[in-house]
C-alpha cells in the first residue's frame, strides 16, 4: 500500500543496506537516480517518505523540492549527505526539506520516522521535523520549520528551557525587546509540543480597542452589538486543542484582563452577548516587550494575571548581547536572500564583519534581517561591505553616479551579471519584478525552472505573475 512505501534517490550502494530491515518491517522501497524517475514514482506509488542525496549527476534535491507545489500530498523529504554542512542544512530546510542527515543511513534513524502499525497514523510533517539531527547542523541552531539559531550561552539557556517545557501545558511568558524573536519562540514551543497537529492562533493585543479585542478573543453571538449579524467564534475556540499566542499582552485593558484570568483558571469562555459557557482546551503563550513587573507595580497589569501567565518565564537576550550569534544570523539571512533572489553566494569583508559585531542593534534580529536583505541586493558580486548596510544611497552608489546625468560605465554595468548596477536605485519590489522577468527569459518561460533559479516555489512565482498582470504588465 502507498503508506508503506519509501523512495530513495541515491546511488544503490549507499542505500541498499537498509532495504532488508525495511522489508522485514513490511515496507517497500523504490530507487531513483534522476528527477523524472522520482516524480513518476511519487505520482504512481505515493510514498510516505523520500530520502534523497543533495546532488547527483543531472539531479538536485532543490529541483525535487521545487516540484512539491505541483503534486498533491507531496511526501516529507529527508536530505542526506556524505559531507554535510550547517549552511547546506539550513538551505534545504528553508526550501522545504523536513530533515537533513549525515551518512551513513541507518535503520535505527529511519524507523523513527516510519508510520506505525496503522499507516493512517503517520506523524505529521512537523513531527517528522523533530527526528534525529546531524551534529554539524545542530551546532548552528535548532533544525526544523522554526529555527532558533544561536550558540551564545544566554541563548542556549533560554532554548534549553523552551525545549524542556514545550510538551507541557504550562503557560509561558516570553519577554524581550522588540525584534528579538518572541513570536518565533512561541511557534517553536507549539511546533515541539504534543499539540503541533492542532491550530496555532496568534492575536496582537495592541492592535484592537478593548471591545473589539474581547470579541476577537471570545467570539460573539448574533445581535450582540451593532454589526454582529452572525455568530462569530473567537480565537480561543478556533485554537481549541492547540495553542494561542497573546502578543503584547501588557497592552490589554484591565477589564479584559479579568476575563482572561477566568479563562486561565477555569478553562471556559463566554461569548459576547452569549448565555452559555463554552469549555476550551487551549495552551496559552504570551509575549511582552515591556518590563512587566514594573507595569504590575504601576497598577496597569493585574498581579494575579501576571502570576498565572508567568509560570514559565522566557527572557530573550538582546542581539547586541549575543556576540558571535550576530555573524551566524547574518550569514543565515544572506544565504536565504541570495537563494530567494537567484544570486550567487556572498561573503562579508573583514570590515563588514567588524561593523556587524560593533553595532548596537537597537532593532535586534528584525533589524539584522532587513539589513541583510538590503546588503544582498546592493552588494552585486560582493563582498558585502558595511556601506551596503546603510540606508544612504551616497554611501554605496559608485562615485560616477553622483554626477547628475552621468551615464554608467562598463564596469558599473558588468558586475554580478548587471544586477547591482541595473537595480541599484530601484525599490525592492521593482528589483524583484525584474529578476523574475529575467529568470523567465533565461528559462524560455518555464515557470518551474524559473522558480528553481530564483529559489522560490512555483506557487509564489505564479502569485507574483498574477499581481504583475493586474498591474497591466503583459506576460
Amino acid at each position: 500500500m502507498p503508506e508503506s512505501t519509501l523512495l530513495f534517490i541515491a546511488e544503490p550502494q549507499s542505500v541498499t543496506s537498509v532495504f532488508s530491515p525495511l522489508k522485514e518491517a513490511g515496507f517497500q522501497a523504490g530507487l531513483a537516480d534522476n528527477l523524472a524517475g522520482a516524480i513518476n514514482f511519487i505520482k504512481k506509488s505515493k510514498p510516505c517518505l523520500i530520502f534523497t542525496r543533495p546532488v547527483m549527476q543531472g539531479y538536485s534535491a532543490q529541483a525535487l523540492l521545487a516540484e512539491a507545489v505541483n503534486i498533491e500530498n507531496f511526501p516529507p523529504v529527508v536530505v542526506f549527505s556524505r559531507n554535510g554542512s550547517a549552511d547546506e542544512a539550513q538551505r534545504f530546510m528553508e526550501l522545504g526539506a523536513r530533515d537533513y542527515w549525515l551518512e551513513p543511513l541507518s535503520w535505527e534513524k529511519i524507523k523513527l520516522m516510519l508510520p506505525d502499525e496503522k499507516p493512517s497514523s503517520m506523524p505529521s510533517a512537523d513531527q517528522l521535523g523533530t527526528a534525529d539531527k546531524p551534529a554539524a547542523p545542530e551546532q548552528k541552531g535548532t533544525q526544523g520549520r522554526y529555527q532558533i539559531i544561536g550558540q551564545h550561552p544566554a541563548m542556549a539557556r533560554v532554548l534549553g528551557l523552551a525545549k524542556q517545557v514545550a510538551k507541557s501545558k504550562a503557560t509561558v511568558l516570553i519577554s524581550g525587546e522588540s525584534g528579538t524573536g518572541k513570536e518565533m519562540f512561541a511557534r517553536f514551543l507549539h511546533h515541539h509540543s504534543d499539540r503541533n497537529d492542532k491550530p496555532f492562533v496568534a492575536i496582537n493585543c495592541a492592535a484592537l480597542p478593548e471591545h473589539l479585542l474581547e470579541s476577537e478573543l471570545f467570539g460573539h453571538e448574533k445581535g450582540a452589538f451593532t454589526g454582529a449579524i452572525n455568530r462569530k467564534l473567537g480565537k480561543f475556540e478556533l485554537a481549541s486543542g492547540g495553542t494561542i499566542l497573546l502578543d503584547e499582552i501588557t497592552e490589554m485593558e484591565l477589564g479584559l484582563q479579568a476575563k482572561l484570568l477566568r479563562v486561565l483558571q477555569e478553562g471556559e469562555i463566554d461569548r459576547v452577548g452569549g448565555v452559555e459557557t463554552v469549555k476550551v482546551d487551549v495552551r496559552v503563550l504570551a509575549t511582552t516587550n515591556r518590563a512587566i513587573e514594573e507595569t504590575v507595580k504601576e497598577g496597569k497589569f493585574r498581579q494575579d494575571l501576571f502570576y498565572r501567565l508567568n509560570v514559565i518565564p522566557l527572557k530573550l537576550p538582546a542581539l547586541a548581547q549575543r556576540g558571535e550569534d550576530i555573524l551566524l544570523l547574518a550569514k543565515f539571512f544572506v544565504n536565504k536572500y541570495c537563494t530567494e533572489y537567484g544570486l550567487s553566494p556572498l561573503a562579508f569583508s573583514e570590515e563588514a564583519t567588524n561593523w556587524l559585531l560593533g553595532y548596537e542593534w537597537p532593532g535586534n534580529v528584525r533589524e539584522l534581517q532587513n539589513l541583510m536583505e538590503r546588503a544582498v541586493l546592493l552588494a552585486g558580486a560582493g563582498p558585502i561591505e558595511s556601506k551596503h548596510f546603510l540606508n544612504d544611497p551616497d554611501a554605496w552608489m559608485p562615485d560616477e553616479a553622483h554626477t547628475e546625468g552621468a551615464a554608467p560605465t562598463e564596469e558599473q554595468t558588468a558586475n554580478a551579471d548587471g544586477v547591482a548596477a541595473e537595480f541599484a536605485v530601484m525599490p525592492i519590489s521593482e528589483m524583484e519584478k525584474k529578476l523574475i522577468i529575467k529568470s523567465l527569459d533565461q528559462t524560455s518561460g518555464n515557470r518551474t525552472k524559473a522558480a528553481e533559479l530564483l529559489g522560490i516555489s512555483v506557487r509564489t512565482l505564479r502569485n507574483k505573475l498574477n499581481d504583475y498582470k493586474k498591474q497591466g504588465l503583459d506576460l
